[in-house]
């Protein structure tokens, strides 16, 4: 079992919660731009017509995770060679005003444009920000501090649902919450460069890994291969309630797009950041007495997946979609706050970012074609019972996978050189 940490400096402590502080803005706003598209569907259909058809609206989605996911490891590598910091502002900048110019474009090609530019910005973002997170919270609070950041991401999308009312008032409309959210990123990024540092430098010089030596390290790490695989399968669900739940209990329960994408984000959103918070508490409390206390935690979260899916499926009000919503989101908050820090007990640090680039290439290509599968699937009216019964079974499976990583207590190995 590893020994606990060693206390650092209130000065560092203080400066690595204000890292997290400075990065919620961030993420918020990382979510919110993804989530405003699905919860203003059908405004955004109406108004641009050449869309077309439900499979057409989930290549959308489909385009963004695919370049998302190739870039991942890109981003994540450049900020685990060259610095977070710079990683970070960039990212955010560069979204934005992709996020702005989202609001003016008229044609199917161009929104895929835009959608495509967002995920090569965004990409950069979240292996960046994490890392960061654990370089600053070495060990007693990492699992609490990244379920704080992750609380921001839903935030973002819960009052990304909201804008769906935006996008159903005439004098407002689905292109002013694009302009409006992508002002807000363009402005902050300045003050996030200059307050936001790279964690000290370590006593010993890190050793520098090229692209395919890092490539090699990871994926000969067979516990790093069981982490990629329990990421990805509970994703497939996570994407289509993020991307497809509004347009589901529209249709299901015949309510407005308002009340539709308020439904399918607020009290789901409102769980996960219940349960990362409660998560990464019992997760870090856990972690004093098993070195594998992280992975039970997560372990707990997609054990309340399981049942959430089967009921969200076969759900025959909408309250009782919610509360099924609900306890999915309970479990994805215990998920969600450990796996970076269940990464860093595999990898090095100086293969975090580049470790979760690689985690969200994989995880987020799977979930670029559950967003297709799925439009392909309402166009042939598929039942939606059977579609999430399959993505339960996936998250049985899961819960499987992570239970058979083993993290040692010795020193992580050092690459050959």
């Amino acid at each position: 079992m590893n020994a606990p940490p060693t206390s650092a400096p209130a000065s560092v402590s203080r400066y690595a919660w204000l890292v997290v502080a400075l990065l919620v803005p961030v993420a918020l706003l990382n979510y919110l731009d993804r989530q405003m598209l699905a919860a203003m569907k059908y405004s955004v259909m109406a108004d641009i017509p050449t869309i077309g058809s439900e499979s057409n609206w989930g290549f959308l989605p489909a385009v963004f995770k695919w370049v998302y996911a190739f870039l991942s490891p890109v981003g994540g590598y450049l900020a685990d060679r060259y610095g977070r910091r710079y990683v970070i502002g960039a990212s955010l900048f560069v979204w934005s005003a992709v996020t702005w110019t989202t609001g003016h474009v008229h044609t199917y090609e161009a929104l895929l444009v835009t959608r495509a530019l967002m995920g090569i910005s965004e990409a950069c973002y979240i292996p960046a920000a994490l890392a960061l997170i654990a370089d600053f919270h070495t060990g007693p609070t990492r699992s609490r501090a990244v379920g704080f950041h992750q609380m921001a991401i839903y935030l973002g999308v819960m009052i990304g649902g909201f804008s769906g009312y935006v996008a159903d008032n005439p004098n407002l409309g689905w292109r002013l919450a694009f302009d409006v959210a992508g002002v807000v990123g363009i402005l902050y990024a300045i003050p996030l460069f200059l307050l936001l540092r790279n964690p000290p430098a370590p006593d010993v010089a890190p050793v520098r890994t090229s692209v395919a030596a890092a490539t090699g390290e990871l994926f000969r790490n067979r516990y790093f291969i069981l982490l990629v695989l329990y990421f990805t399968l509970p994703a497939l669900a996570g994407w289509i309630v993020k991307d497809w739940m509004p347009a589901i209990l529209k249709q299901q329960f015949a309510i407005g797009q308002g009340k539709a994408g308020v439904s399918a984000t607020l009290f789901v959103n409102i769980a996960s950041l219940i349960g990362a918070v409660v998560g990464g508490w019992f997760a870090d409390r856990w972690m004093r007495k098993n070195i594998r206390g992280r992975i039970y935690v997560s372990a707990l979260g997609m054990c309340c997946l399981i049942p959430a899916l089967f009921g969200v499926g076969n759900a025959p009000t909408l309250a009782i979609a919610i509360a099924f919503l609900m306890l999915f989101g309970l479990g994805w908050g215990f998920f969600d706050c450990n796996n970076m820090p269940i990464l860093c007990q595999i990898v090095r640090p100086e293969l975090r970012a580049t470790g979760y680039g690689f985690m969200n290439l994989i995880s987020i290509t799977c979930g670029g074609f559950a967003d297709w599968g799925f439009g392909i699937m309402r166009d042939r009216h598929i039942p939606l019972n059977v579609i999430f019964g399959v993505f339960a079974s996936a998250c049985v499976l899961s819960a499987v996978l992570v239970l058979l990583i083993r993290p040692k207590a010795t020193p992580l190995p050092q690459p050959v050189t």
